[in-house]
């Protein structure tokens, strides 16, 4: 029989993210199913082919085999394999409570698919110290399309000679450079030297949304989009503060000037004054040696893989483990508040 496959997504960036994955699957013979949990994400953003389940009663009826997730967390009532293939690279964020957001575990998950060796190992041992879950490292089924060009990228713009800069931001205040640059940013844009891209986190502040859109003109080009891969293979040059968007950035061995990041490394170039920005950029458009191996050591360790089938390893590792089942691991903890709350938050509370 066909194996069921569900999409279960709160952001409209998860789109991205699992499309690769749904293509892979359907050539495999499998159906996909798309379940829109919360107000965040648009169903306007969906293809006319994809179909959607509207409740969490049409999933149980539908009985999916596994379910991929691009968050934190799924409800344990969502029937299926659960698989956590993450929104984006481990970039360094701490939560609240101090510790690093990426290997927070939820007790959700059935099934880690991990991006690189330096994921994959921390995963391994929280497997081995929790016991719930098993890890299997893959690839991101998001970056499949990153290594294939766009041949109708609209970001593109082969008339104009200039370097293109294109800056992103993650909306955590603590953490944002965008309210911080803005000024730099509308000055550098007024000169044309650079052609700018501008794109943010969804959840970014809308009044720092509305100051950069005010931005646009022959220079600059603010961008809303659920797919960042055209913008990631339109730009030179990055800027970026800790945002995980930098590391997709960086797969493409193009260098990344970060403001403030919380975990700088030797393959970027990171500034912590608003007037160092303009140099540093000029200095990663000139691709200085050094900074070039450090970003392909670094590209190694985080994602190996520039084979696009990232996809297909997520799916072999999925359907093994479907085979297999939960053979050897321990019950994951009940959770029994977050469940609470995700059927509140759903409006399902069948048994």
């Amino acid at each position: 029989m066909k194996k069921r496959y569900l999409m279960y997504i709160a952001q409209n960036y998860s789109y991205a993210i699992l499309r690769p994955l749904q293509h892979a699957i359907l050539a495999q013979g499998g159906e996909v199913r798309w379940f829109l949990e919360g107000n965040e994400v648009n169903p306007a953003f969906l293809a006319p082919d994809e179909q959607v389940l509207a409740t969490i009663g049409d999933v149980k009826a539908w009985q999916p085999d596994a379910v991929f997730v691009p968050g934190n967390v799924v409800p344990s009532f969502v029937p299926g394999l659960k698989v956590g293939v993450f929104h984006g690279f481990n970039a360094g964020k701490l939560n609240r409570r101090g510790r690093e957001d990426h290997f927070e575990i939820r007790g959700c998950f059935d099934l880690y698919c991990t991006q690189g060796p330096d994921t994959t190992e921390r995963f391994e041992q929280l497997a081995a110290e929790h016991g719930f879950f098993r890890v299997a490292q893959t690839g991101w089924p998001a970056l499949d399309p990153l290594f294939t060009p766009e041949p109708n990228n609209p970001y593109l713009a082969p008339a104009d000679p200039r370097p293109t800069v294109l800056m992103c931001s993650t909306f955590s205040r603590n953490l944002t450079c965008a309210p911080i640059l803005f000024e730099k940013i509308k000055q550098l844009s007024q000169t044309g030297k650079w052609r700018w891209l501008i794109q943010f986190h969804p959840k970014m502040d809308q009044d720092i949304v509305d100051k950069y859109k005010s931005l646009a003109g022959e220079h600059l080009q603010f961008v809303e989009t659920d797919n960042v891969i055209p913008l990631l293979q339109a730009a030179d040059v990055m800027l970026c503060d800790t945002s995980s968007v930098l590391l997709m950035f960086l797969l493409q061995r193009k260098p990344v000037v970060t403001f403030c990041n919380q975990s700088p490394g030797e393959y970027l170039l990171d500034v912590t004054e608003v007037d160092a920005v303009e140099a540093a950029l000029t200095e990663a458009l000139q691709r200085p040696e050094a900074l070039m191996a450090e970003i392909e050591r670094y590209c190694q360790l985080i994602h190996p893989y520039s084979d696009g089938a990232s996809s297909e390893r997520v799916l072999q590792a999925t359907n093994a483990m479907i085979a297999d089942g939960r053979a050897g691991l321990k019950s994951k903890p009940l959770n029994l508040m977050r469940q609470f709350k995700m059927r509140k938050k759903l409006g399902y509370w069948k048994w």
